[in-house]
């Protein structure tokens, strides 16, 4: 299938994002640190959802009028498959995030900006990865067979862990390493990275934060990056699908701060779709499964799992209530 990154659509994109940045950066700084709330995060979502609905349509257009329709449905597909994906990839990351703010106590009002800050060295992280990644499979297509295996791998240990209890980060070897070559101050001193205590600059636990969802996302990219190569290898719907899943993470991270217990049963829906991918991938020069069919499985997985989530949910609300 042709690649349809051109000068013009790389370039509206990357407009796109930065006006996209600049007007959330804005809104947080005119808000200044506060709690955000269920219903902020749920207006915000709908924002960052629509803003990517709007792209892919606009993209279905251009493409509808400059290289025909049968290209333009197609891309608009494996765009909106691969958002989907990464989107609920995108689920495991923040339920790491959530551990972190619970380890560091960090105060909800500043936890806002750290999440921003989080997604902006993502977005950086990952384009350069997706960037790498689409020149060693266009040079090694035997690669494709890797990233499959992995997947199948990853979903078969995410499945065989899904009802492990969170692990501490007391032993994280991650956090031993910044630990060991950074002095931390013991509290806060509002949303900065570094503190003065007696006459000597050090770090806040805020810094401690922010390198720590820094490398975790790009720890959990080697999953979700590998996984939207076997919706397309097209570079262009490979970076903008996974921009957009990221680009909203921050309101979803509220959101499902609120909804987690309602969701124990999704870590097994993601394992699911991380093997059926995998396989997608293995079977790519077999028998390439079509995008719309790739879609239908991913959101009917979510659906379901989310769905028998709330329901055990519900029936736990019920055995735990006064008889």
């Amino acid at each position: 299938m042709t690649q349809i990154g051109s000068p013009l659509l790389w370039s509206v994109f990357a407009v796109l994002v930065i006006i996209a940045l600049i007007v959330d950066f804005v809104a947080l700084k005119n808000q200044g640190p506060h709690r955000v709330t269920f219903r902020e995060a749920v207006i915000w979502s709908a924002i960052w959802v629509a803003l990517s609905f709007a792209f892919n349509a606009g993209l279905w257009f251009y493409l509808d009028g400059t290289v025909g329709r049968e290209v333009a449905n197609v891309k608009s597909m494996e765009f909106l498959t691969g958002y989907l994906i990464e989107k609920s990839l995108a689920v495991d990351n923040l339920f790491v995030f959530l551990m972190i703010f619970t380890y560091f106590a960090v105060p909800q009002e500043f936890q806002k900006r750290a999440l921003t800050i989080g997604i902006i060295a993502a977005i950086v992280l990952r384009t350069v990865m997706i960037l790498i990644g689409a020149i060693l499979i266009e040079k090694f297509h035997w690669i494709l067979y890797f990233f499959g295996a992995f997947l199948v791998y990853t979903g078969w240990k995410m499945w065989s862990h899904g009802g492990d209890e969170e692990e501490s980060l007391d032993d994280n070897p991650l956090l031993k390493f910044f630990k060991r070559f950074i002095k931390v101050s013991d509290k806060y001193d509002g949303e900065k990275f570094f503190t003065v205590q007696n006459g000597v600059k050090i770090a806040t636990p805020m810094l401690l934060v922010i390198l720590m969802i820094g490398v975790i996302d790009v720890v959990f990219a080697v999953d979700s990056i590998p996984a939207i190569f076997a919706i397309t290898t097209d570079p262009f719907i490979v970076l903008t699908s996974n921009i957009f899943a990221i680009l909203g993470l921050r309101a979803m991270f509220f959101m499902l701060a609120e909804l987690a217990n309602r969701f124990s049963l999704l870590q097994y829906g993601l394992a699911i779709i991380l093997v059926f991918i995998g396989c997608k991938m293995l079977l790519i020069d077999i028998y390439k499964i079509p995008v719309v069919v790739s879609l239908g499985v991913v959101a009917t997985i979510l659906t379901v799992t989310m769905w028998l989530s709330w329901k055990r949910s519900e029936q736990e609300k019920k055995a735990a209530e006064p008889s």
